[in-house]
Parts: C-alpha cells; structure tokens; sequence
C-alpha cells in the first residue's frame, strides 16, 4: 500500500478484513460476488470472526438497513440510497463496492454538467476521425466496464445529473444490455453485474428521477443516526481514521469534546434543546453527521498546528460557525440566538460560548 495516497480506496485500507472474511466465509456465495451476503454485512456492521480475528463497524445504525441493502444485490434490481446529506451514503456504497466486487473505483460522479458520454460510452475523436466508428475508437465508461467485468458500479449524487441523462440507465437496469447503435452491436451485462446510486433531496438543482427509472432501483433510506451517543461514536471513529490517515500531530479528542459537537449539531438539526425544554430555529444548513465530523477534523488540525495538540473549545469554534452559518443573514441571526438562550446558560460551557462570541460574523 503506497502511504503517500491521500484517499486510499475501501479495498486497500481494509484488505486484511476482506482477506479474513473470505477465508473464514462458509455461506453461499452469488456468482461473481466475494463473499456471501452474510459476510458482507458483518463487514459493514462490524463483530467477531470464529478465529477471535475483530472486525470494525464501517456502518453504524440498522442492521435490517444493511441486510436490505446487500439482499436487494442479490437481485436485478439496482439499489438507491437515499437520505440527507451526510448520512453515510457514498461511505456505504464504496464499502458495498469493496465487499462484493474488490473494486469500489468504478464511480460516476454525478453533477449538473454529468452527460450522457460519462454514463453510456464516449469516443476517441481522433481515432473516430482517422477510422471511423470502430471498437477501438470507443472510450469505455465505468457502467460499460462494471457490465464486462461482473462488478458494482457507483453512481453518486444521481438526482444532480439532468433528467433525460438519468435516463439512459432504464435499458441498461432493465434489459441488463448497452446497445451500440452506431456500431450496431450492444454490450451485455456479466453476473455480478449492478449499480448502487446515492442521492439526497436537500441540494438545490435536485432532478427528480423519472417513474421508470424509480421502478428500476429499491430503495434504502439511510437515517441520521437514532441518538447521540451513537452519532458521536460515528464522529469519533471517522475523525481518528482520518486523523491517521492525515498524520495529523494531534490527540485524538476526548469524548466530551465530541459529545458537545454532536449536541449542538442534534439540537440545531431538530429545532429543540435536548431535554425538549427550548424550541430553538434550524439554520438553512444541514447539520449532518459529516459536517459534524469535519468540524473535529478541523479542530484537530487547528490544534495540531497552532496550538498544543490538545483540541480545546477555541480550535472547535471557527469550524463550527463555519459549518453553521451558510447564510450570513439567516444562519447569523439563528447562531446568535442559539449561543443566548442555550449555550450561555450552561455553566460547562462557558469556554465554547466565549470562543464563539469572539469570532467575528
């Protein structure tokens, strides 16, 4: 594994999971698939194996979420995780990915400017020109090579990709083929062969997916996490991953810390204090478990690099108030009440109170 890569793929961070969970795997296992559906979703859920080997949570939250989900890849239909933004979708999928195929980078990344090049195939202008339509002058794209290979493909963020773009899927989900008009042949899909799509409806520029594309995938809705304490869990987890990952020469922070990010996320996100005594207004942002989770990163690093190494109350402030206030109208006039009526008042909490109130907005 090359330590200099910023972001390694799911597969290579957890090889010697897999390695262990394919050994050790006595269930059936799907053609084309590594691993039986049962070792795929202790790899996502976390637990011991028969040999006392530990295997972490990638996912933390409803194992019946999980056991959908992989059970839906089983099948021909194609699976849509869908939900809010920061709720583990893209972190799930590439783990599905990494689980089932070995290869979690075959990934269409959808955006407003995605067309339909990216998703079916492309060409080689030069080669088009100087032969013609020809195999050769055909630019493969990763649903063209996940059908070849028998793999998972990715599709993030589908509802940011145009309607009629969208679109193109409904034959390749459908018939499980690719037609190649223009060199009058088609592509056929390879057991083993799916998609998993992610998508949330909180952006703006949101396309709606067509009743026939719908009918092509099942749905999983993955939910912000149930309580607090499983939330701040989540967060602390992923920082420390992260941590390591970045090298950062910083202490992992305590818990407490944590606990205090994760609390005003919460009663930010649900427009009430946590004991349900204060109604509280909801800032435009989403105050989701991954922006809670870059507000420690960054706490971190603040503390690493500019302080002692011990993330404390004023390393936390500037990344809260930036993950906060997204309008500087709105979100402002939300923050300051919030910091009056609930931080104030809460006597072990006067560190972050001051930290926040001396950052100018």
């Amino acid at each position: 594994m090359n330590n200099n890569i910023l972001s390694q793929h799911a597969e290579v961070v957890y090889a010697q999971e897999l390695e262990e969970l394919t050994k050790q795997d006595s269930g059936h296992v799907p053609a084309m698939w590594n691993m039986s559906p049962q070792s795929v979703v202790l790899y996502l859920m976390g637990g011991k194996l028969k040999n006392g080997f530990e295997i972490s949570p990638k996912y933390i939250g409803s194992r019946r979420l999980m056991e959908i989900a992989v059970a839906t890849l089983t099948t021909d239909r194609a699976l849509l995780l869908y939900g809010l933004p920061g709720t583990a979708k893209s972190w799930v999928s590439e783990h599905l990915a990494a689980a089932i195929s070995g290869n979690s980078s075959l990934l269409i990344q959808g955006t407003a400017g995605t067309g339909e090049e990216a998703i079916r195939y492309g060409w080689n202008y030069a080669k088009l020109l100087a032969e013609g339509p020809s195999e050769g002058a055909l630019v493969t794209t990763p649903l063209m090579k996940g059908m070849k290979d028998g793999k998972l493909v990715r599709i993030e963020e589908l509802t940011r990709i145009s309607a009629d773009v969208q679109d193109t899927l409904i034959t390749v989900l459908s018939e499980k083929t690719m037609p190649i008009p223009e060199l009058n042949m088609e592509v056929q899909a390879v057991r083993g062969f799916n998609v998993i799509a992610t998508a949330n409806n909180r952006d703006k520029g949101v396309n709606e997916l067509s009743a026939a594309l719908k009918r092509r995938f099942n749905t999983v809705i993955l939910p912000v996490p149930e309580t607090a304490a499983e939330e701040a869990d989540i967060v602390k987890r992923r920082v420390s991953s992260l941590s390591k990952n970045l090298e950062l020469p910083a202490e992992i922070p305590a818990l407490v810390e944590i606990q205090r990010v994760v609390k005003i996320f919460r009663e930010l996100r649900s427009g009430v204090t946590e004991d349900g005594k204060i109604k509280i207004k909801s800032p435009s942002s989403t105050m989701s478990t991954a922006e809670a989770i870059s507000v420690v990163n960054n706490g971190m690093a603040l503390s690493a690099h500019f302080g002692n190494g011990v993330m404390n109350a004023h390393d936390i402030a500037a990344g809260l108030v930036g993950a906060i206030v997204k309008d500087p109208v709105q979100d402002k006039v939300v923050w300051k009440e919030y910091l009056e009526t609930v931080v104030k008042p809460r006597e072990d909490w006067k560190d972050i109170y001051r930290a926040c109130k001396e950052i100018a907005l």
